[in-house]
């Protein structure tokens, strides 16, 4: 398989689309590092991949990834506060980042709609709508260089994936962060800086 050759700055937003099974998720595994590529190199923030040890890339991708998952992978029993700062916990990096947790939270939060009655919430007792923002704050938390999405707005209607993105875009520091975001739906691709496609055109 193979992907095109991508240079991401900061502040920028790209969309990597294509039908199922292109490699869209694949894709997003070996930018996390969870995947080592087999050709070609991935750089982030002057970390090459292929010289790191896999101990390595797994604390690069806990200072410097913030990653949205289609499932949002939230814990059940911990509260939407609890689950948004569970991304700081292998990370002294973006935890000295967040400087005073519970405030960064709290504005991150209120950026996306969200009060503090439902970040004290399970996420059984929200929406999906809100059980993605707190997904969202996980991500953003202690400024992660690059944000991976992997279909963030597959669960909703147009008009609530047009706000999500906004309000996805706009939480994010266009100094120090970058977004790719994976879809198969094209009709995203107006919210974007830059479109790459994988695969058959859609």
């Amino acid at each position: 398989m193979c992907f095109p050759d991508i240079q991401l700055h900061a502040g920028e937003k790209i969309l990597i689309v294509g039908p199922s099974g292109s490699g869209k998720s694949t894709f997003l595994n070996l930018l996390s590092g969870v995947l080592p590529n087999q050709d070609g190199s991935i750089t982030l923030n002057g970390h090459n991949y292929e010289a790191q040890t896999r101990q390595q890339l797994d604390q690069l991708r806990a200072d410097h990834i913030g990653i949205i998952f289609q499932s949002l992978n939230l814990i059940p029993y911990l509260s939407g506060f609890e689950n948004a700062k569970l991304s700081l916990r292998f990370s002294e990096k973006r935890r000295t980042n967040a400087s005073n947790i519970s405030t960064s939270i709290s504005q991150l939060a209120e950026g996306l709609g969200l009060t503090s009655e439902i970040l004290a919430k399970q996420p059984k007792a929200m929406s999906i709508g809100q059980q993605q923002r707190i997904a969202v704050i996980r991500a953003l938390l202690g400024k992660p260089a690059l944000i991976l999405a992997d279909e963030p707005t597959s669960a909703l209607d147009p008009v609530a994936t047009e706000q999500f993105m906004t309000e996805l875009t706009r939480s994010i520091d266009p100094a120090e962060q970058a977004v790719i975001v994976v879809s198969h739906n094209p009709t995203l691709m107006p919210l974007f800086d830059r479109v790459v496609q994988i695969g058959e055109a859609t």
